[in-house]
């Protein structure tokens, strides 16, 4: 379909499809249908300069009761107490830190897209780095509530700050729980600072194209002072290149640092050195599922298939089916390790987890979900099929929600004793608690898309042929494009 629902063109024109000697290394366009410049910042522009759809209205209206709901259940909780919750005393950590967890996972594909696709020179993340990167964003904020609020006094949360010893404070800088403030909210700062760099080109567009007087001076303000010289754009290469370099990193330990929580215990299951590979693979996994689960629905309701291509979701399908396959080969190795230690308790636990009481969050979620699911982007076809993907990328969302609650309430719900043994059964409070945090997710990301640019068109526009000035090609040329997006001859 193209941009008006009309049935388009082939994905690739004779000419661009076939290599030849003058054109050994053809490969197919980025941006379909030979689109001009003008297009593109027409295409993206409107979706923030138009009138809001109806059915954004509607989207809004139901993921800010839903925030509104969930914020009502954490003032509940915090003025209540955490006895609201479902803990008990072998499970202390139970849906807080599954959330923490799975949301801080949900936010390492943005930065994966951006940085170390960036410094890779793969060019076909143009066209999702920006919706990657401010998913990234939400993810971290809707993280961010559970530490906080499972340590029952939330005034006191400010014990986990960084806060040098001449305070007179002490804080424990041997608690993990620690390392993760210093980790996600080094990787939050970088990831604001990413993600703003790479906004200013596209702000400096709005603000040009502004009609009233309060959006370009808005605009103008956080545009601070771009207009598109040779020396701004040095300048603005460099710092995405430092910051892509500087982030890089931050894709691997925050999540390895994630996982010390519970590599560092001495509970089975948890004491084990492959889980900081296994929560980055698992991530990534993850992430790449959410940006997939958002992209498509924008894709189609905003009428990017000429942007945001069957190509795009092929070549992402590909990374989740090899973090998928990742995930696979840990769970396997877990049960290995498991049997090969000799270790009772060990072997115990991991019997539990797959016949236990929670036995089908482990073979529908982990199993299912995780494992299976994936197998079918082994086929192309299955990779270019819209619902098939979109089924995929549900399946790995849920799962990965589910091996989280499996790795914490199933390592503790029955440990060492069987006198103190006991089941996890959330109340009302923790579901809608974490019900809440998709409200506000999804919240953040329909004002994003409603005004901020959800593609970032400067970098989309360098992957077009005719920016490069070492091509010559007149079978491929640009043809002139008119501005509602119907091609005139």
């Amino acid at each position: 379909m193209n941009m008006d629902g009309a049935t388009t063109a082939p994905e690739l024109t004779e000419s661009e499809e076939i290599a030849s000697p003058e054109r050994p290394l053809a490969r197919p366009p980025l941006v379909l249908n030979r689109r001009s410049y003008g297009w593109i910042t027409e295409r993206i522009s409107g979706a923030v300069e138009n009138r809001a759809p109806r059915w954004w209205w509607v989207a809004f209206a139901v993921t800010a009761g839903i925030a509104g709901f969930g914020l009502f259940c954490l003032g509940y909780q915090i003025s209540t107490g955490v006895g609201t919750w479902g803990l008990n005393h072998p499970v202390g950590w139970a849906w807080d830190i599954t959330n923490f967890v799975f949301w801080i996972g949900i936010g390492h594909a943005g930065t994966l897209i951006s940085a170390i696709l960036y410094l890779l020179r793969q060019k076909w993340r143009t066209s999702i780095n920006r919706s990657a990167e401010a998913m990234t964003l939400f993810a971290v904020i809707c993280a961010a509530i559970f530490p906080g609020i499972h340590v029952g006094r939330v005034w006191m949360a400010w014990y986990l700050a960084p806060l040098p010893n001449n305070y007179g404070i002490w804080p424990n800088f041997r608690s993990p729980l620690m390392w993760d403030v210093f980790a996600v909210s080094t990787y939050f700062t970088v990831s604001v600072l990413f993600w703003y760099t790479g906004l200013i080109p596209d702000l400096a567009t709005l603000r040009d194209r502004a009609t009233s007087k309060i959006k370009k001076f808005l605009y103008g303000i956080f545009a601070v002072g771009w207009r598109g010289s040779n020396r701004n754009w040095r300048h603005y290469e460099m710092a995405y290149l430092l910051l892509a370099g500087l982030s890089t990193p931050l894709v691997l330990s925050v999540h390895s640092v994630v996982s010390f929580d519970f590599a560092t215990s001495v509970l089975p299951t948890w004491h084990t050195a492959i889980f900081p590979p296994y929560f980055v693979a698992g991530a990534i996994f993850g992430g790449f599922a959410m940006v997939l689960t958002l992209m498509l629905p924008a894709r189609a309701l905003f009428k990017l298939h000429d942007i945001i291509t069957l190509q795009h979701i092929d070549k992402m399908a590909k990374i989740i089916l090899l973090t998928g396959s990742i995930v696979s080969y840990a769970y396997a190795m877990e049960f290995f390790l498991a049997w090969y230690s000799g270790n009772q308790y060990e072997r115990f636990a991991f019997w539990n987890r797959v016949l236990g009481p929670y036995w089908w969050y482990w073979w529908v979620g982990m199993l299912f979900c995780n494992c299976l699911s994936p197998q079918l982007f082994w086929f192309r076809w299955c990779r270019r099929n819209v619902l098939v993907v979109y089924f995929v990328c549900m399946c790995v969302n849920a799962g990965m929600w589910f091996e989280r609650f499996i790795i914490i309430v199933g390592g503790l719900h029955r440990d060492f004793l069987p006198s103190s043994w006991g089941l996890f059964i959330p109340t009302w409070v923790d579901i809608w608690t974490f019900i809440g945090t998709h409200g506000i997710f999804l919240s953040l990301f329909l004002l994003f898309i409603r005004f901020l640019p959800m593609i970032a068109m400067s970098e989309v526009k360098i992957v077009l042929p005719e920016s490069d000035v070492h091509r010559h090609d007149d079978a491929t040329a640009l043809q002139p494009v008119a501005a509602g997006g119907g091609q005139r001859s």
